[in-house]
């Protein structure tokens, strides 16, 4: 194998890609096959059925290696961020968790997911959210944070990935530093939060300190530039704030996930290829390409070509695959526990008690 298509491989053992349709396409396929894709994630567009979803990762880890177990994500939050509805849970808001104030329950409702995912063969959720909601005019936060102080934030997205992973899921926290006080969505465009570091500390970084502390999972970087922090690169492509911050300050030396670099925030910065050589050499891990084949390729060439190019970026494809293969779990999924009288007394036990309360 020569030098670029080794480092292809590399690469792409990195990328956790999204794609259309209901089935697995045969390029992604090939990749899972030969080693050089970390993973896959699913969106609405992606489901049909429990059945279909449970058959469709069945074939994303029949494709993979046998000793190469593949990452299976989506986003399953709860409220109004799901990916799959009936006969999945319909749970109510983190907000709605939050001013319930019982974080047992919110660990029932994540361990109810979290074996709802499983069932289908999911591996990784990317739920909790630990952004604390303290701007009412977020465009993209709001009833998907627990409160409004990071106390609440902490109590139940802590709580709520502890079911998780009691559900069989591994949970991701995001988005590092803090996307609560954002007035513009990062799907769109590049938001800034201009607070300073005292307060960035105590309410935004808070919650991602607990949740280092608790050592109960990968973390998601936020597609926000913080001046206080880096003046000029949003977190996910920031050094001082991914190597420098995360790693080296707070101590956190588990995966560093991106949001997906398909998005508007990173636009400016080199399109999805651009954006993940910068990601990479700022500290991150895995990459989130969520749509198209045509960007999975991309960014495996952009990643390559600067592996060849430079061998420190070589080193650096080396050491974030081998943290990444903290996320490669085995399961198989079963979805004789949908409808079962199991999942029917926990659906009952968790709903319940919010019947004539509000989100």
């Amino acid at each position: 194998m020569n030098l670029i298509a080794e480092m292809e491989k590399r690469a792409g053992r990195l990328v956790l890609a999204g794609f259309e349709g209901k089935t697995l396409p045969s390029e992604l396929s090939r990749l899972l096959e030969g080693d050089s894709l970390l993973g896959v994630i699913l969106f609405k567009r992606n489901v049909e059925s429990p059945a279909q979803v449970a058959a469709l990762n069945a074939s994303v880890r029949g494709a993979s290696p046998p000793l190469r177990a593949p990452v299976i994500g989506v986003d399953q939050e709860g409220g109004r961020v799901v990916r799959m509805r009936e006969p999945l849970t319909a749970l109510p808001t983190a907000r709605a968790f939050g001013r319930l104030g019982d974080p047992a329950i919110t660990a029932l409702a994540g361990e109810l997911s979290g074996r709802e995912l499983a069932a289908l063969g999911f591996t990784l959720n990317f739920a909790p959210v630990l952004d604390v909601d303290t701007n009412p005019a977020s465009p993209v936060i709001g009833d998907r944070s627990y409160g409004e102080e990071p106390e609440t934030v902490i109590r139940h997205g802590l709580a709520f990935a502890e079911g998780l992973r009691q559900g069989g899921v591994l949970p991701c926290a995001k988005h590092f530093p803090g996307h609560g006080d954002a007035t513009v969505d990062s799907h769109k465009a590049l938001p800034a939060v201009a607070h300073d570091r005292e307060r960035l500390s105590a309410v935004e970084i808070a919650p991602f300190r607990a949740w280092i502390e608790a050592r109960l999972g990968p973390i998601m970087t936020a597609h926000v530039v913080y001046p206080a922090l880096d003046t000029e690169a949003p977190a996910t492509l920031s050094r001082r704030i991914v190597s420098g911050l995360l790693r080296e300050t707070l101590g956190f030396d588990g995966p560093v996930l991106t949001d997906d670099l398909e998005m508007g925030a990173m636009a400016a910065f080199g399109g999805p290829g651009g954006a993940a050589v910068r990601a990479v050499r700022a500290g991150a891990d895995g990459l989130l390409v969520c749509r198209g084949f045509s960007h999975v390729e991309a960014v495996i060439g952009a990643l390559a070509k600067e592996a060849v190019d430079t061998p420190a970026f070589r080193q650096r494809l080396d050491d974030a695959g081998e943290r990444l293969s903290a996320l490669r779990r085995t399961g198989q999924g079963d979805t004789s526990y949908l409808g079962s009288q199991a999942h029917r007394t926990s659906v009952q036990r968790v709903l319940s008690v919010f019947e004539g309360e509000t989100a």
